[in-house]
């Protein structure tokens, strides 16, 4: 229960903040960029610091790291909900991020020290259901406090869940560490914060200072070079945040490859459905909540069959065939128009991706905690959890990146093929970087404002479409690098044993 909870605070978060990114970017006039910087901070502690977050709780207690975690999240998030302007939403956000990396890799690594590897099939599967039954809500009810209420009341769903976690805890859970010993790598989660943050602030603040900006092109270049560094720092470290020795183990890299490529797709797609669906076609926030639940139906009536595939016919199958399924799901939703019905269109793409991410997430995890074993699941955990959230903070910003550069084109040719009072396009050039936010001033006739707003959607649609279909692509080579890393059934349960016995 605690593992599920602790789980479920990071999925609610993310589900909740982006049906209230419309909302808050009305509310405190901010831009795509601030909107997107909205998601990045926390992604990008959470992404750096999960390593260091599993690392913490194998050495130093899991359960006390993770406690750790869920109280500074739960305060973090009362932060956000008394925020009222973007900045402070910004600075509480990460400090989320920072409670984050450190509950998530133990929800995962108390499952693995409590049931032997036979066993964990099934726990993880069954983790990932009620996860996902959790979650479920959030975005439902943070959408019906966005709707009647105030956004800020969306990031308070997380307070009485963190409480309750809490309480669980100090009376339920037992504490477990790993034998491994030593330093904790500073230096190692330094790099890679400031490596990730220079790439990502280059590909959102871009689109607006431009590539040639000094800002950009220094951010960048540090971002670069602090990531060589880290990969340096980690080959050389006597305890490092990231043991390269894991990789050698090749179904280990062929999972963390699949992860990188197919929580790309996931993470920087979705960041933009909710926008589509509040700001193009006109849902409201509940509704917009709830649209993404046939997903996490699937997820919690499919995910213990699926927990159980690597045993029965190894990593391979469900590994290549769920990542092609969600491929087709990320593909269907380049068909929506901006007068689309949600049951013709939205809802058989979600019904597709949801299957093919149901059928992969179970037997991926399985099999990147039965190839690191007992001692260095904390490690493992924190590992491909950092992998997959490094990949959907920097998809955001790239998929941003190209989402922005076709709205720009296709909006300056829509803009000057309208006979518009020169005024009103200027009011429209001003507030672009809202992208499908922007405002129509009052005044000019119906005809005309229609005919804008028409344009902003449809410009807005050609980004999105090509934002799937990029994810489509990033799907099939997960599934592709699953079919050229991964071994059989008995592959996989050598790895195992061979890292429990070293």
């Amino acid at each position: 229960m605690a593992a599920i909870l602790g789980s479920s605070l990071a999925f609610i978060d993310g589900t909740v903040v982006n049906v209230a990114l419309p909302a808050i970017q009305q509310d405190l006039g901010a831009t795509t960029s601030d909107a997107q910087w909205v998601m990045e901070s926390y992604a990008l502690f959470l992404a750096s610091l999960l390593l260091v977050g599993g690392t913490l709780g194998d050495r130093f207690g899991r359960k006390r790291i993770f406690m750790l975690g869920v109280g500074l999240f739960t305060l973090a998030s009362i932060g956000c909900s008394l925020s009222s302007a973007v900045l402070p939403l910004i600075v509480a956000r990460a400090f989320q991020g920072i409670g984050a990396a450190l509950l998530v890799p133990g929800s995962l690594a108390l499952i693995s020290a409590t049931f032997p590897p036979s066993e964990r099939g099934a726990a993880i599967g069954t983790w990932s259901a009620f996860s996902g039954i959790t979650a479920a809500i959030g975005p439902v009810i943070g959408g019906f406090l966005v709707e009647h209420y105030s956004w800020n009341w969306a990031f308070l769903v997380n307070v009485p869940v963190g409480a309750v976690l809490l309480a669980i805890c100090v009376a339920k859970v037992p504490e477990s560490k790993g034998s491994v010993a030593g330093p904790v790598d500073v230096l190692g989660a330094c790099l890679v914060t400031v490596g990730l943050a220079g790439l990502v602030f280059a590909f959102i603040e871009a689109p607006t200072r431009g590539w040639t900006a000094t800002p950009i092109w220094m951010a960048a270049g540090i971002g670069i070079l602090a990531l060589l560094l880290f990969a340096r720092v980690e080959a050389r470290a006597v305890s490092p945040m990231l043991p390269l020795a894991l990789f050698r183990e090749r179904a280990f890299a062929g999972a963390n490859m699949l992860t990188l490529l197919l929580y790309a797709a996931l993470g920087g797609s979705l960041f933009f459905v909710p926008l589509n669906l509040i700001q193009v076609q006109g849902y409201g926030a509940t509704a917009a909540g709830a649209a993404l639940l046939p997903f996490i139906a699937i997820m919690f009536l499919l995910s213990r069959w699926t927990g159980r595939l690597v045993d029965r016919f190894g990593a391979r199958p469900p590994l290549v065939i769920g990542p092609t399924i969600a491929a087709v799901g990320f593909a269907m939703f380049a068909v929506p128009s901006t007068e689309s019905t949600y049951w013709t269109t939205f809802f058989p793409a979600i019904c597709v991706l949801g299957l093919g991410m149901t059928v992969t997430i179970a037997p991926l995890t399985t099999t990147v905690m039965n190839v690191a074993g007992k001692e260095l699941a904390g490690t493992a955990s924190g590992i491909n959890n950092a992998v997959s959230r490094a990949a959907a903070l920097l998809a955001i910003a790239l998929f941003g990146f190209a989402l922005t550069l076709i709205f720009n084109a296709k909006l300056d040719s829509a803009l000057r093929n309208l006979q518009a009072p020169v005024q009103l396009v200027s009011a429209v050039v001003g507030q672009r970087q809202k992208l499908a936010g922007i405002e129509i001033p009052g005044g000019y006739p119906a005809a005309t404002v229609n005919a804008l707003k028409h344009a902003v959607h449809l410009s807005f649609l050609s980004g999105f479409r090509c934002v799937m279909l990029i994810s489509a692509t990033l799907a099939l080579l997960s599934a592709a690098s699953a079919w050229v890393f991964m071994g059989g059934k008995q592959a996989v349960r050598g790895a195992s044993h061979a890292t429990e016995n070293r």
